[in-house]
């Protein structure tokens, strides 16, 4: 015999569901204009405009990833840059939770998200962490750091 889920029982229950699809997203008004130039940095880095990405960049940003370092935009730009734009063409981009506060001049955005991927010619999950500190000046909001920490989901 079928069991069958009483509608009334549906309406109650299909709401948390659907909740549980959508990120969790902490970004205060205050935050919002550094939250835009970390999602502009993303985008143009996703489609190999570097020089888009590069603006988003203070001079003398750090990124910090795997164990290495990257101690300036120019540096970061010229060398893995192009690796990562190449990575992220492809990839599905789905952003899970995301943090953001400011202090002052300084913001902080803190994101986990997945990236949907092809790795010799089979599907892959990877769980990506990043950080980022923003810094404001005249010429808006500036990403002075990146940490990105990422792991393949088994």
């Amino acid at each position: 015999m079928k069991r069958m889920i009483p509608t009334a029982m549906l309406l109650v229950v299909w709401p948390l569901f659907a909740q549980a699809e959508a990120p969790a997203i902490d970004v205060p008004d205050d935050t919002k204009a550094a939250v835009a130039a970390v999602d502009r940095f993303f985008a143009a880095l996703k489609a190999g405009e570097l020089e888009k990405a590069g603006a988003e960049l203070d001079p003398e940003v750090w990124i910090l990833e795997s164990g290495g370092v990257e101690r300036s935009a120019a540096e970061y730009l010229g060398g893995h840059a192009k690796g990562d734009a190449a990575f992220l063409k492809d990839a599905h981009h789905k952003l899970l939770r995301r943090k953001a506060r400011t202090s002052g001049k300084f913001a902080w955005v803190a994101s986990e998200s997945e990236l949907h991927v092809q790795r010799d010619g089979k599907p892959a999950t990877i769980v990506s962490t990043e950080t980022m500190i923003l810094r404001s000046d005249h010429a808006g909001w500036k990403i002075v750091h990146i940490h990105w920490s990422s792991r393949t989901r088994k």
